[in-house]
């Protein structure tokens, strides 16, 4: 079991989890709550491999996926009760997955020799569209549609990911300090409230 392989079981965990906790607050039934962690599991990268034309779809030729997934939201449903604070392990579980797959989608990115900006795209689309998905099922406003640092703190992390790979960085430091980077941005910036300014139309 490689380690890019590893790292994206862990993403299917996290995101997993973090799609339970939100259908769990929306007070969906079972089968909700199993099709919005799903769909938050895997929608991201399902995207990317339509987009590239990568085929078969990732959890579709390996059910450890969908094993995963399965297992994790049974587990999130059985000690829903010792992690009520849902905001914030739906925050930890969401930020854990954001820094995961924007790795794994900047290297299939690289692995396609697709231009950077393209990679980085990749990056971003694989950690934010199944949360997108998620917000949309769950009747929210998507997260990557506010102000807050969400899709910025995957692109900063996606260039430190392309930059460390061009000057031969150990890929599990790679892959280490890359999603340290993202988790960082992203915990400071809900901490200290920091924000991408917004916009409205001032009336007469």
């Amino acid at each position: 079991m490689t380690i890019f392989y590893t790292l994206d079981l862990l993403g299917t965990i996290a995101f997993a989890i973090s799609g339970t906790l939100a259908a769990i607050h929306k007070r969906l039934d079972l089968f909700g709550i199993f099709i919005i962690a799903f769909v938050t599991a895997v929608g991201g990268g399902t995207i990317r491999d339509v987009l590239i034309g990568r085929y078969p779809i990732g959890w579709m030729n390996d059910l450890n996926y969908v094993y995963a997934i399965i297992g994790s939201t049974v587990f999130a449903i059985l000690v829903r009760k010792r992690i009520d604070f849902l905001r914030t392990s739906l925050f930890l579980f969401d930020t854990i997955g954001l820094g995961i797959f924007t790795i794994i989608g900047t290297e299939i990115g690289i692995e396609y020799n697709l231009h950077p900006i393209i990679s980085i795209s990749l990056g971003v689309i694989s950690a934010t569209f199944g949360g997108v998905i998620r917000d949309i099922l769950c009747n929210d406003i998507p997260v990557i549609f506010r102000k807050e640092v969400y899709a910025s703190a995957c692109i900063a992390g996606a260039v430190v990911f392309l930059l460390l790979t061009k000057l031969d960085v150990n890929t599990n430091l790679n892959y280490i300090i890359t999603s340290l980077i993202i988790i960082s941005i992203r915990l400071l910036a809900v901490k200290f409230k920091l924000a991408l300014p917004t916009f409205h139309i001032v009336k007469d």
